[in-house]
């Protein structure tokens, strides 16, 4: 049974006597979503390639960044469903082949993207992806939160979700070495699939999971999670904190290679060299310092508290987009503020992974974390849908815009007000 013990209130390091066997769980949660990153970047690295190709001759800049941010928007949608169905599906029929299911999902349509010749085949690949990496997210977040003592969560998940940044420098490798030749990156993509071998060979379902399944509740319910007010208004609140999460990420942390490619053609580059130094500040230089401020948040929520350690984030981030956006005067001094400006921006979603499984009981956790991610993807798509319009619109400009849509902090500090804090307290049950 989880206790209230918490790694600050012992001498001890965080890791003393986490088990072989929770190493192993950590490892195979944070591959499966090094490849979730992997196939939700690997699109932004490659769409102007393309979508340059299919669009033909009308692929303007204008067009590929319009139908690029409308197939992000799909992508969230299609993560929304996956989120919620394999969340539930993991609370009903068990975490390992729950996770087996999404991971071949992902690979397999991912592959058949190397297929792809139209605009609607893009759409349809990517919210089919979607599925799979929405899914994956829930089941190893809720994993993760499960098999490891309550001293040591914080820093698990924390570990959990900065792996991400692994996914995301593969699929900036793999955009710089395909070059115009994107269909080879999404040939990349089917390796995942590998993967279900580990998990169904190393996996078994967590004691308190199986506890659930015999003592008679109903598992997965969304009934019970909408309709017990306990439960449910920490799924609203957690929905909400996800979307501007979100939200933020693909309007303004991924915008950090718009910016750069801007700056780039502004100081006399060529746009074919400007694309490839703009993946390379985006996919390394931004995400270096957003791996980092995703290692950092679960040690701080371990000692300031869940709710604090958002706060703190959420106010960095409201500071740091606008000078992102207008002090830099060239591309190298861009460079050096993009660290920070990925660390802060990006920080928090650390904390989704921690947060949200320590919100629901042992036969709701995974339905209840996969609604709160993926269902802030959801609310994540018109704010995408008007980030691309915004983005375009001649007398704003990207700067202005990105730096406008960075307010959206704001907003999360405000629905941060009415959440429970969850540290030193025991998983629901």
């Amino acid at each position: 049974m989880a206790t209230t013990e918490d790694a600050t209130t012992t001498k001890a390091p965080w890791y003393a006597g986490v088990n072989r066997y929770q190493w192993l769980v950590l490892a195979i949660a944070s591959a499966g979503w090094i490849f979730d990153a992997f196939e939700g970047q690997i699109f932004n690295i490659t769409r102007e390639q393309m979508l340059g190709e299919l669009l033909g001759a009308n692929g303007d800049p204008g067009a590929i960044r319009r139908w690029g941010d409308s197939f992000l928007a799909v992508f969230l949608l299609g993560g929304t469903l996956g989120g919620v169905v394999f969340g539930s599906l993991a609370d009903k029929f068990g975490r390992k082949p729950t996770m087996a299911a999404t991971v071949l999902f992902y690979s397999i349509f991912s592959g058949l993207t190397y297929f792809a010749t139209e605009l609607w085949h893009v759409a349809a690949l990517r919210f089919l992806v979607a599925l799979g990496v929405g899914g994956e997210w829930a089941v190893a977040a809720a994993l993760v939160a499960e098999v490891f003592p309550a001293r040591a969560r914080a820093h698990a998940s924390g570990i959990f979700h900065a792996t991400s940044v692994l996914g995301t420098w593969t699929a900036a490798i793999v955009g710089l070495l395909v070059g115009s030749q994107w269909r080879y990156a999404y040939l990349v993509g089917i390796a995942p699939a590998l993967l279900v071998l580990w998990v169904r060979s190393s996996l078994v379902e967590p004691e308190s999971w199986r506890r659930a399944g015999e003592s008679g509740q109903k598992l997965g319910s969304f009934k019970e999670l909408w309709g017990d007010p306990r439960w449910r208004y920490p799924a609203l609140g957690g929905v909400a904190m996800a979307a501007i999460g979100l939200g933020t990420f693909w309007g303004v942390t991924v915008a950090g290679q718009d910016l750069a490619r801007e700056r780039l053609i502004r100081d006399g580059v060529s746009r074919e060299e400007a694309s490839a130094k703009s993946k390379f500040a985006y996919g390394v230089v931004e995400t270096a310092g957003g791996g980092l401020g995703l290692l950092c948040f679960g040690p701080l929520a371990a000692r300031l508290g869940r709710k604090p350690a958002f706060a703190l984030m959420l106010i960095c981030s409201v500071l740091i987009v606008p000078i992102t956006c207008y002090a830099p005067r060239n591309y190298t001094q861009l460079l050096a503020i993009l660290p920070l400006f990925g660390f802060f921006t990006l920080s928090t979603h650390a904390g989704f992974a921690l947060y949200f499984p320590e919100l629901f009981p042992d036969r709701l956790r995974a339905t209840g974390t996969g609604v709160c991610f993926n269902g802030g993807r959801l609310l994540a798509a018109p704010i995408l849908w008007f980030s691309g319009e915004i983005k375009n619109q001649p007398g704003i400009g990207l700067q202005a815009a990105v730096a406008g849509l960075g307010l959206l902090f704001l907003v999360g500090l405000a629905v941060l007000w009415f959440m429970p804090e969850t540290k030193g307290r025991p998983l629901p049950e």
